[in-house]
């Protein structure tokens, strides 16, 4: 089937196969439709069918809330097409001729590497069929046989073009894709998926400073960003402030990971834990000296840490939506950063 895309900044002709929705179509061929989380859960990839048969296969998803149905509303990450259509999106897009960046697609990998890091967080990684190149920073959505719908995860490691892909997932109540994973999943298990996506993403040709604030699993793109930075010495001439939440200590992971990018990157790179839940009791974490630790909600650690001391850094936010919108307006309100040297992502 054809897509006929009505933007304002003109129009786009792509080809959407039967077993993909619009949006993931049309991002594999280069065209830059507004998205976010990709799943369903946020709204921001909306549109309107004008022609052609469509159907959404999430209709009840979160970010449907506002959607005018009746009028052909639909959210593009979740409408799959049956015949040549025309759709409307209310949103400035482009054609990536000779973008160097990635382009997401489909692929498919084998399950490896599970391991529990707390109670409810389970690290693991897929092999892939065939390696993929992505930005530190990105995330793929999953796909897993018998569970209906997607989730978006994003990538713990960076490599350039790699043959494996390594993730993090906080356990939730209900959670199909996580019960699955915590009871179920087998190494080589075959997990279909899409990406890279996203655009909260580290770039060392900007050249710039970074600060880091995330909440539980937020902590994984982070931990990409950190990988490449560190790899590249980054750090030998910018600065790198960390700010990493989760509720107690015992709640806390990926710390031998953490104190070795400290480690590496000399004292240009500060690494501090946030509890929400439970009073820290002294300033280092006991195992891990090169770890500081604080008190407190995580935006609000780095409130405290980065009084008069912003500079001019790259913001990167990732966690729950409320986290993320405290620790954006944070940035814009105490740090004076602009909203565009701010990159984030919004776990739904």
């Amino acid at each position: 089937m054809k897509v006929k895309l009505q933007t304002k900044s003109g129009l786009f002709d792509f080809d959407v196969r039967a077993d993909e929705t619009v949006l993931a179509a049309g991002l594999r061929q280069g065209i830059t439709l507004p998205y976010e989380c990709a799943t369903g859960t946020c709204g921001t990839c909306r549109g309107r069918v004008m022609e052609g048969d469509a159907r959404m296969a999430w209709p009840d998803a979160p970010g449907a809330a506002r959607l005018k149905t009746e009028r052909g509303d639909c959210l593009l990450c979740q409408t799959y097409v049956s015949s040549d259509a025309v759709v409307r999106v209310p949103s400035d897009t482009v054609h990536r001729n000779g973008d160097a960046r990635p382009l997401p697609d489909h692929g498919r990998g084998e399950l490896t590497g599970i391991r529990r890091l707390t109670d409810d967080v389970m690290h693991f990684g897929l092999v892939l069929e065939h390696p993929v190149r992505f930005d530190a920073g990105q995330f793929v959505t999953m796909r897993v046989p018998g569970i209906a719908g997607a989730r978006a995860y994003s990538m713990v490691n960076y490599d350039g073009e790699t043959d494996r892909m390594d993730f993090v997932v906080k356990r939730k109540p209900g959670g199909k894709f996580c019960d699955w994973l915590f009871e179920d999943a087998a190494p080589g298990a075959e997990i279909g998926f899409f990406g890279p996506l996203g655009a909260a993403t580290f770039h060392p040709e900007e050249q710039r400073d970074i600060l880091c604030i995330a909440g539980g699993s937020g902590i994984a793109g982070i931990m990409s960003i950190l990988d490449h930075a560190t790899e590249i010495d980054h750090f030998a001439g910018h600065r790198g402030d960390v700010f990493f939440g989760v509720r107690t200590l015992a709640d806390c992971f990926y710390l031998d990971e953490l104190s070795d990018f400290a480690a590496r990157s000399g004292e240009n790179l500060r690494i501090t834990v946030a509890l929400s839940h439970e009073d820290a009791g002294r300033d280092r974490h006991p195992d891990f000296p090169l770890i500081r630790l604080d008190t407190g909600f995580v935006h609000d650690a780095a409130a405290r840490a980065m009084e008069g001391r912003y500079g001019n850094p790259l913001g990167y936010v990732a966690g729950p939506p409320p986290m993320v919108d405290a620790a954006i307006r944070l940035l814009i309100s105490q740090g004076k950063v602009p909203t565009s040297d701010i990159r984030y992502d919004k776990f739904g």
